[in-house]
């Protein structure tokens, strides 16, 4: 869940709280690409999807316009982008009772379109798209203890707890596989970002998240900004498109998110970033070029995340898909590239898994987690 929680509003509305996204070339389907987006965070074995909420998935192809410390990326045009709608409908109680049925819809531009039964596993097929929807064990890998105390105290505080905070957790997932040949050709470098939004004919963009824990981590706590220390930007940073991010508050983003980024680089006691000479920590436009950045054209590996931007900033040709598989340990890949700019060992948090590892066969999610024993007498 590395977006849940990410403002006022998803506080308040769970249902369109996006908890994490996902972009990979499918394992065992060349030519396609996996998306996957989850919501709710902590869903009970009762949650649905909200009828009145879209979760859709925004891509447009990208490539490499500055490397090095001035690290960016060229994003096509607006004509470019290709936008996957997923839609869910009112849930229906079934003819003799039992658990209320829902349907999910995918939908292309063209009005092209794959249905799924919500928490059914074998999903749905049409027009070169696959869909599946449903309660699903949380994929995220975190240590919730281990961050707050090293942010609360200013030292470091990996691996003295090594539970992972979501363990048994569950959620609502959504995995669109996508044929790239029809939908995605002559592409190669892909920009994936994920939204909600409500449903209307003036949509209203609810979150939005493209690489995970921008938001959490790089723009949550105001202490280290020297802007300001009291407004919590996350809502605003919501409401933004993430390919067009306005001029109002980008100098309010700049500051924060360069802030955080330099109290990390300073845990190990010394300076792996150096401010440019306008005095701003290095990666802040490459991260507020906040998407995921994926080889459609490269094969299926784990531990790639953050791959491409690594080797752009290294000046070199990337190795890899990049993207972000169910199972990286991206927490991990942040913390040794913010902290030391991966000069030197791993970093690591302590934990390495989620509570259930993703498989490499659709709709990779790993099935959901037993409810909680005090839950279900609950309901008895």
């Amino acid at each position: 869940m590395s977006d849940h929680l990410s403002s006022p509003r998803a506080l308040e509305d769970p249902a369109s709280d996006i908890c994490d996204l996902y972009a990979f070339p499918s394992p065992g389907r060349p030519g396609h690409l996996t998306l996957v987006m989850t919501v709710f965070p902590r869903a009970a074995h009762t949650a649905l999807f909200a009828d009145d909420v879209v979760c859709r998935f925004r891509l447009r192809p990208v490539s490499v316009a500055a490397t090095g410390v001035k690290a960016r990326f060229a994003v096509g045009a607006d004509d470019t982008e290709m936008i996957l709608e997923c839609t869910f409908s009112e849930p229906s109680a079934p003819t003799g009772g039992g658990r209320p049925v829902q349907v999910g819809t995918c939908t292309t531009p063209t009005h092209h379109e794959a249905r799924a039964v919500v928490h059914d596993r074998s999903g749905g097929d049409g027009d070169g798209l696959r869909m599946f929807a449903g309660l699903v064990s949380d994929p995220f890998i975190f240590q919730l203890e281990s961050i707050m105390e090293t942010v609360t105290t200013g030292k470091l505080a990996f691996g003295k707890v090594t539970t992972n905070t979501m363990d048994g957790a569950n959620v609502l997932g959504i995995v669109v596989e996508v044929d790239c040949a029809r939908w995605l050709p002559d592409h190669s470098l892909v920009a994936v970002v994920g939204e909600t939004l409500a449903a209307g004919k003036r949509p209203v963009r609810l979150e939005r998240v493209g690489r995970p824990e921008i938001k959490n981590i790089g723009m949550q706590w105001p202490g280290y900004d020297p802007l300001n220390r009291t407004i919590d930007l996350r809502e605003l940073y919501n409401q933004e498109d993430a390919f067009h991010l306005r001029d109002d508050y980008l100098d309010a983003y700049r500051s924060r998110l360069g802030a955080n980024l330099s109290f990390y680089d300073g845990l190990d006691g010394k300076t792996d970033w150096p401010p440019d000479e306008n005095g701003n920590h290095p990666l802040v436009g490459l991260l507020l070029q906040d998407f995921l950045v994926v080889d459609v054209t490269k094969p299926f590996a784990e531990d790639t995340w953050f791959g491409i931007e690594q080797d752009v900033l290294a000046d070199r040709p990337h190795r890899n898909c990049g993207g972000r598989a169910l199972n990286d340990d991206f927490l991990d890949t942040y913390y040794t590239f913010f902290i030391s700019a991966g000069n030197g060992p791993r970093i690591s948090d302590g934990v390495d898994q989620a509570t259930v590892p993703a498989t490499h066969d659709f709709p990779y999610l790993a099935p959901p987690n037993p409810a909680p024993a005090a839950a279900e007498a609950g309901r008895t």
